[in-house]
């Protein structure tokens, strides 16, 4: 298996960098610290990247997609087709994440990890296809720990051929009727807290979809007991086959010495299961923003970390990864186009106040 192998090779950052980039910002024509959450995006990449006077890398959206067998119970305002008819969107650069990807110049690779219909005949697609769909899970496991395990290499897998193939950031995106039940029963199981709090309206079910949706996860959770010690029980018996690929990603990436941009709520379970698996990958995530899944706020709390955006998106696909690349972007040229106050003759700021008069 090369998931422990891949988690041996994540080592915390370097706290001597970090401090050496905030020591370069602060040198930059502008008073310390106004810059915000761009300067510590900035030295973040530094010690990710042990790069000090870094480039824009390029990025790449890795968008999976999968069904969910549990979608026979109602719990989407969408049907199964979708998801396939989604991806060929995606193929064709019709999507949100495709004009979003342009803005910013990011690669969108969309990878088939279960979807239900046969795909073969789609050009550009990436197929590391599982199974056609997870089965339901109310009626038991979605897929075998094998399965789950496999998900997990595949996206490491994905990292690493991103990272041949030049990329410098990897952001997560993902494409799955359903897979905000499955995202939601993961975090009940990681985070402890009430399936209510955590359960969110997804494609946007009405009160009636909402109410069986919760009550279908309650199901799922008392049917399958899936233990929060254990990642990979955990995925196997709520998950799906792209959550456990970008839980390979997120690992992948830090293995990698490469940022890891988190999308929205699905993202965020998958997060909670990477970090259960390696606590250290958690230095090397960007969370862009905090979405409208109600979820989402309780999984970057129990992450601790803070979302750059928060614009009530909910659409996945790696659209709020893709605005943050633009900050990281934004926050590397400043760093490194921007003056000293040696280079503009600017004065510095008076270091002791000066005395009445």
């Amino acid at each position: 298996m090369m998931i422990e192998p891949t988690m041996k090779t994540i080592l915390p950052l370097d706290p001597r960098l970090l401090v050496h980039a905030q020591a370069k910002l602060d040198r930059l024509t502008k008073p310390r610290g106004s810059l915000g959450r761009l300067e510590e995006l900035a030295a973040q990449y530094v010690a990710i990247s042990r790069d000090e006077n870094p480039s824009c890398p390029k990025a790449r959206v890795l968008t999976l997609a999968a069904d969910h067998g549990v979608v026979a119970e109602g719990v989407s305002a969408y049907p199964s087709s979708v998801t396939a008819q989604m991806v060929a969107n995606f193929l064709n650069g019709g999507a949100a994440i495709n004009v979003l990807a342009r803005q910013v110049g990011a690669d969108v690779q969309v990878v088939d990890m279960g979807v239900a219909g046969n795909l073969d005949h789609l050009v550009g697609l990436v197929s590391r296809k599982i199974g056609h769909g997870t089965k339901n899970m109310v009626m038991g496991p979605a897929m075998s720990r094998d399965e789950a395990i496999r998900s997990v290499e595949i996206g490491i897998e994905l990292v690493d051929q991103a990272v041949a193939d030049g990329m410098g950031v990897v952001a997560t995106g993902e494409m799955g009727i359903g897979n905000t039940t499955s995202s939601a029963a993961i975090t009940a199981v990681m985070t402890g807290q009430p399936i209510s709090r955590i359960t969110g309206r997804g494609t946007g079910v009405d009160d009636e979809g909402l109410n069986r949706k919760r009550r279908v996860i309650e199901q799922a959770l008392r049917i399958n007991d899936p233990q929060a010690g254990d990642a990979f029980d955990v995925l196997s018996k709520v998950g799906g086959f792209e959550i456990g690929g970008l839980v390979g990603i997120i690992l992948g990436g830090a293995a990698c010495r490469i940022p890891v941009v988190l999308d929205g709520f699905i993202a965020g379970a998958a997060a909670l299961l990477a970090v259960t698996l390696a606590p250290t990958c958690r230095e090397y995530l960007i969370a862009s923003h905090q979405s409208a899944e109600d979820g989402h706020g309780i999984v970057l709390e129990q992450l601790r970390l803070r979302p750059l955006l928060d614009l009530e998106l909910r659409l996945g696909e790696g659209t709020g990864a893709c605005l943050a690349i633009g900050l990281l972007q934004s926050s590397l040229l400043l760093m490194t186009q921007m003056a000293t106050f040696d280079d503009a003759g600017v004065d510095e700021r008076q270091t002791t106040e000066p005395e009445n008069v």
